[in-house]
């Protein structure tokens, strides 16, 4: 019996939460174990976007256990995996998020996944986080967060000029002229910026508590629904908004995101 189909047999009863949690901290293990042991890396769209053979192992681990388990449901992975949604349902899969951090022997990157109905604007009914150089899960499901069982507290409140503004912004980006000045009006303004280049970490932290808001654009749903199941269900607020001619995923404690997004928009 090879190792995933032992997998799909101990889970074969689990529910949908317990599956998530236990696919995203199998899968974060493999690629933990696959860099010890050495994996190739390509490239996509620059020298900064990267795959590697860890992610591609992680995401048909994912994908095979879903085809036997929950066969009907849809599937949109980031490296490919894909199946169309018999039940209205969809598992986003993030393989590997923060794939270069992992390609260059750091500890900042997770396995991710959410749960999303189609009918509901792609708002996750289920969020899973696993970062394997902690050990450390997230889980949101029925509008309760958790990190290793222990449930999450109420996000406290706090001002984009009190508190961390975590983001992004691609060099290429920086010579936009529209993106970077939208994206300079918020990054003005906060106490402090963090960049550390894993989103779905990145706002697990955030919704235990950690920095105050995110801010990022132009982002795919492997990277924003996990997180943003996890952030909401701490009373936070995950939402988009239209700047310099791209869209921003802003989330957070609700007075930070209210005063990024003014910022954005002024």
């Amino acid at each position: 019996m090879t190792d995933t189909q032992a997998f799909i047999s101990d889970h074969r009863n689990d529910s949908d939460a317990e599956l998530a949690e236990a696919l995203v901290r199998h899968a974060g293990q493999l690629a933990l174990r696959m860099r010890a042991q050495g994996v190739g890396t390509d490239y996509k769209t620059s020298i900064s976007d990267v795959v590697t053979d860890a992610d591609r192992a992680a995401e048909a681990f994912v994908a095979e256990v879903l085809e036997a388990l929950r066969g009907d449901d849809g599937v949109l992975g980031e490296e490919g995996a894909s199946r169309a949604s018999q039940t209205g349902r969809t598992w986003v899969i993030d393989p590997v998020d923060g794939t270069y951090n992992f390609s260059q022997g750091s500890g900042y990157f997770c396995s991710a996944l959410a749960l999303v109905d189609d009918a509901s604007a792609r708002t996750p009914a289920i969020g899973a986080v696993h970062r394997p150089a902690t050990d450390t899960t997230w889980l949101a499901v029925d509008g309760t967060a958790t990190r290793d069982g222990v449930e999450l507290g109420m996000l406290p409140e706090a001002s984009l000029s009190e508190s961390a503004l975590v983001t992004y912004l691609h060099p290429t980006d920086m010579a936009v002229d529209a993106r970077r000045e939208v994206w300079l009006k918020p990054v003005r303004e906060a106490a402090t910026i963090r960049m550390m280049g894993a989103g779905s970490v990145d706002l697990a932290n955030i919704a235990s508590g950690q920095m105050g808001a995110w801010l990022q654009h132009s982002v795919a749903d492997w990277d924003w629904l996990p997180g943003k199941a996890l952030v909401e269900a701490v009373g936070g607020r995950a939402e988009k908004v239209d700047a310099g001619g791209v869209t921003w995923c802003v989330a957070g404690n609700p007075r930070m995101v209210a005063d990024v997004i003014a910022a954005l928009e002024s």
